[in-house]
């Protein structure tokens, strides 16, 4: 597990279905025909009752059944997983909140168990409902192996992004593997899980819970969800609260500048990471010193050629490079707790013999996601966009992008390299939208990006709010994937709870390495 967890954090942006983009008279009709399937559909019926798991109590569960395919609304089904928090002043209350998560391949259910989004006002006014997408945990998991411990073989043994040629070819045969193993598994439900499947059971869902409009918070990939649920259905809409930005134009029809523009973020984050540490010095920041770019680079060349072993006797830990990888962008999504255990690892790493394995050991702990997680995350990302459909055009690949983003290129590449064998229905993907992404609401979307963000980097916040038109972007000067502070929570309350556009931005929450 530990090959490729936190390679797969916050997003994707890639695929393997090439389709061009329509003109407009293509695509207006192709969106009269995917409102209109949607819109045929009955509305499902929510039986709410217990949800029977810890961390829980106060919500409320139930079952919806929509359709595996809209162009079959009468044809099998799928049962979607759904989660309500009652508002907690009924007399105030204006509607239903959705909210969606992140990935793709992030539970609503986990979402609803962790989120502190309705502490305050919003679990006021709203009734909150989140749901897992189809495809992702409890509403039709992504198989993709025959059993729990070939899929614990399998990805414990990947190692990328590769450093050498053999590691190339053993990639590349990894990738063939997994597509053909879900294939195999889950091969029923493989061409009906794009977002706008899932867009469309949003819609199902508002109707379900009785809301003639939308309201909707989502993040990261949930800001792609949002962005096609506003294209499909622009006139039921109220409010869309979009962060973290996905841009919709690349991510759905120029995957591999995508994935650039992911690296390049990344890779600038990692350059603040050197100057914010270096800044607080060595009582606040592990890895502070000289040379610290130097330092860094000379670090994982070391790795790339051999692991490192961290202290010695029978409690050492060797290191390898794939380890590093596994949790250094992660690390780089959180500056509050991620930046300084970045920190102390690259310190552990550099002392080696005299490091503490254990500090080691405990920040390599730190990737907290599951097989399953991985599974539906790359089912998704490749029924939604596009990527070459020959997996030895990967090292090339990644050579390019490295010339902007030399630490990151293959990070993110690598990951989908499944989406260049991935078993295409034989239709195509007749329900993938490729835009325009014009937002025709009535009121305007609002969306919030730190200004260095390591995954959905502002660059893409900048495209998505031109693509959309009516949307008004908030950037604060903070750094990480989700920005959260007391400020940005007054700004998501006034505008879902009045539809008011903040005057001003929010500053950083605080600045890493400082407390």
């Amino acid at each position: 597990m530990r090959a490729v967890l936190a390679l797969v954090m916050a997003m994707a942006v890639a695929g393997c279905v090439n389709s061009g983009q329509q003109g407009p008279d293509g695509a207006s009709a192709q969106l009269d025909r995917l409102v209109a399937q949607a819109d045929a559909v009955p509305t499902p019926r929510l039986d709410w009752g217990r949800c029977g798991e810890p961390g829980l109590e106060r919500y409320e569960c139930a079952q919806a059944l929509v359709p595996l395919d809209y162009a079959r609304p009468d044809g099998e089904t799928l049962s979607l997983a759904v989660i309500r928090r009652p508002a907690a002043d009924p007399g105030r209350r204006i509607g239903t909140l959705f909210g969606a998560v992140g990935g793709p391949g992030g539970s609503g259910y986990d979402w609803a168990r962790d989120t502190d989004l309705l502490s305050g006002e919003l679990g006021q006014r709203f009734d909150v409902v989140t749901f897992d997408q189809r495809g992702i945990g409890r509403s039709g998991q992504v198989r993709c192996f025959a059993d729990d411990a070939a899929q614990q073989q399998f990805w414990d043994a990947l190692r990328i992004p590769p450093v050498n040629a053999d590691q190339e070819r053993a990639a590349a045969a990894a990738a063939g593997t997994l597509a053909a193993g879900c294939a195999e598994h889950s091969g029923a439900t493989l061409a009906y899980l794009t977002t706008v499947d899932a867009a469309r059971d949003l819609d199902l869902l508002r109707r379900a819970v009785g809301e003639s409009q939308m309201n909707y918070i989502g993040y990261s990939y949930a800001s792609y969800l949002g962005q096609v649920y506003g294209a499909l259905f622009p006139e039921r809409v109220r409010a869309l609260q979009l962060g973290s930005m996905v841009d919709p134009q690349r991510y759905t029809n120029d995957s591999v500048t995508a994935l650039g523009d992911a690296a390049a973020g990344t890779e600038e984050v990692a350059a603040e990471f050197l100057r914010l540490c270096g800044t607080a010095g060595p009582d606040r920041c592990a890895f502070a010193g000289d040379n610290m770019r130097q330092r860094y680079t000379a670090l994982l060349e070391s790795l790339e050629r051999t692991p490192i072993v961290i202290g010695s006797g029978t409690e050492a830990l060797t290191f390898s490079y794939h380890d590093l990888m596994l949790v250094h962008a992660a690390l780089l999504y959180d500056p509050d707790l991620g930046w300084p255990a970045l920190a102390q690892l690259l310190a552990e790493l550099e002392r080696g013999p005299l490091g503490d394995p254990g500090a080691a050991s405990g920040v390599l702990a730190q990737a907290p996601f599951s097989y399953d997680f991985l599974e539906s995350f790359v089912a998704i990302t490749c029924a939604d966009n596009t990527l070459p459909r020959d997996p030895d055009r990967w090292p090339t690949l990644t050579r390019e992008l490295d010339r902007t983003a030399p630490t990151f290129g293959g990070y993110w590449l690598y990951p989908l390299q499944a989406c260049a064998s991935w078993p295409v229905p034989e239709q195509g993907y007749p329900q993938r939208y490729t835009g325009p992404w014009t937002l025709r609401t009535q009121n305007p979307a609002l969306l919030i990006n730190n200004r260095f963000d390591p995954a959905t980097p502002l660059p893409a916040a900048q495209r998505a709010q031109e693509a959309l038109g009516n949307a008004h972007l908030i950037v604060v000067p903070g750094h990480g994937h989700d920005p959260t502070s007391p400020c940005v929570r007054a700004v998501q309350e006034r505008y879902l709870i009045d539809l008011a556009l903040p005057d001003s931005g929010c500053p950083a929450a605080h600045v890493p390495f400082t407390s």
